[in-house]
């Protein structure tokens, strides 16, 4: 793969980029136009999409940090985002040009104010995995071998200018107003504030590690503070598969159950029982060892779960209160989905919209056992998530709706549940961590 030896830094520079890359796109409509001429609707639609997904993915790998960032959690709406979006950004999880080893040796002099080498017995500077915010490199200390990350140039300082230009973008996919919309967004600012936060990310990757250390088939890489800094993380080399390579050769039904029960256990312990939750569920994040355990990686986006949120977002969750038609509509209010000043209109057809969402996203913890291998169950979500994309009369009303921390419960939700079924994960055992009630 081709390496990058420089990103552009300064607000100037990205904004250009940016400003290109949206020059790309405007010819790509002439070219749609021009297509409904000769192509069908349909077939002129399908190559506008893979035109502009391509270039605003090339567009956006170059300038890595929050931009890519966000195209990576924008791969993971499959129910909304078109196919070639998906496929496309989807590559941000993993996959992305690195910078060179020359650029990898002057930024690492720079975050830490040593050469590697003076270090590190050994320093690999031709990078194994490049994602949005940083690259993995391989070196060895006394024999051990271990991973150290190396945060991009000028990510964490180009967070606030970076959400500004993509922020268009993401309000018109999602029909986001303008009013009202600013919690959204700093919400997802400073979460990534956090995962640029490397000091920060250490702390939380040894707490979770600890908590979690009892889970079956659960393994966690050590992390080094010695060797580590505000923009450099240095952890155990973990070997395994990217947990979507793992699905794809997968053919061993048990071994599928078994990663996806520690999977599903990770993250009910998380959530019930710590109150805080993994946000950043992307197949990138997991390997799966040769041993068959799950190695669990990446702990810079961690999303707390207030009690004021936690409470109404379960007690929303039980089959018997969604069937409740008064209790039902006073979550919804809790949970800002309605408000004090919506219309009888609104408030009907939002009551109707979240009432048939919730009723089918929260099937899995109505169960004692769910079979996240039936495909039925998630075409009936993407089948949801397009019924409401294309409605008229969603466009017409403000689609700011539910508080602020629905951002990354949902993300966290919604990404396990497409974990699981990449997995094909059957038999699993949806109460099986101690006491907990859904």
């Amino acid at each position: 793969m081709k390496t990058i030896d420089k990103i552009p830094t300064s607000k100037l520079q990205r904004a250009s980029k940016m400003v290109s890359t949206g020059a790309k796109v405007g010819v790509n409509y002439l070219k749609y136009y021009g297509d409904k001429i000769t192509k069908t609707e349909l077939e002129a639609k399908e190559r506008l999409n893979e035109n502009n997904a391509s270039d605003i993915y090339d567009g956006l790998k170059q300038l890595k940090g929050s931009a890519l960032k966000v195209a990576q959690m924008l791969s993971m709406e499959k129910s909304i985002m078109p196919r070639a979006y998906v496929e496309k950004f989807s590559l941000a999880q993993f996959s992305v040009p690195p910078l060179s080893p020359p650029l990898v040796i002057k930024t690492f002099k720079k975050y830490f104010g040593k050469h590697p080498n003076d270090l590190f017995d050994s320093f690999d500077a031709t990078s194994v995995n490049a994602a949005s915010i940083g690259q993995v490199h391989l070196a060895e200390k006394d024999g051990k071998k271990l991973a150290v990350k190396i945060q991009y140039p000028g990510v964490a300082e180009s967070i606030s200018s970076d959400l500004a230009m993509v922020k268009p973008i993401a309000m018109s996919m999602f029909n986001i107003k303008g009013d009202g919309s600013d919690k959204y967004f700093k919400e997802v600012e400073n979460k990534l504030v956090e995962e640029t936060d490397y000091v920060l990310e250490i702390e939380q990757s040894q707490e979770i590690s600890k908590a979690c250390s009892h889970i079956s088939n659960l393994k966690f890489p050590k992390y080094y503070k010695k060797w580590s800094s505000e923009r450099i993380i240095t952890m155990d080399y973990m070997k395994g598969d990217h947990l979507s390579e793992f699905a794809v050769n997968n053919e061993d039904q048990h071994l599928s159950n078994k990663i996806g029960q520690a999977l599903w256990d990770f993250y009910m312990y998380q959530i019930h029982i710590l109150k805080k939750v993994h946000a950043d569920p992307h197949p990138g994040n997991f390997l799966i060892s040769k041993e068959g355990n799950l190695i669990a990686l990446d702990f810079g986006c961690m999303k707390s779960i207030p009690n004021e949120f936690y409470i109404p977002y379960f007690e929303l969750a039980n089959k018997e209160n969604i069937s409740n038609k008064a209790l039902f509509t006073e979550k919804m209010y809790e949970l800002e989905i309605l408000k004090s000043d919506d219309s009888q209109e609104e408030i009907a057809f939002f009551t109707e919209m979240f009432h048939e969402m919730l009723s089918l996203f929260t099937q899995p913890l109505h169960e004692d056992v769910f079979d996240f291998s039936n495909p039925d169950f998630f075409s009936k979500i993407a089948d949801l998530g397009e019924k409401y994309s294309k409605n008229t009369q969603l466009r017409k009303m403000n689609g700011n709706r539910g508080s602020k921390h629905f951002i990354y419960m949902n993300r966290s939700f919604f990404g396990l549940y497409n974990l699981m079924f990449d997995l094909k994960a059957a038999d699993i055992k949806i109460k099986n961590i101690p006491f907990l009630s859904l």
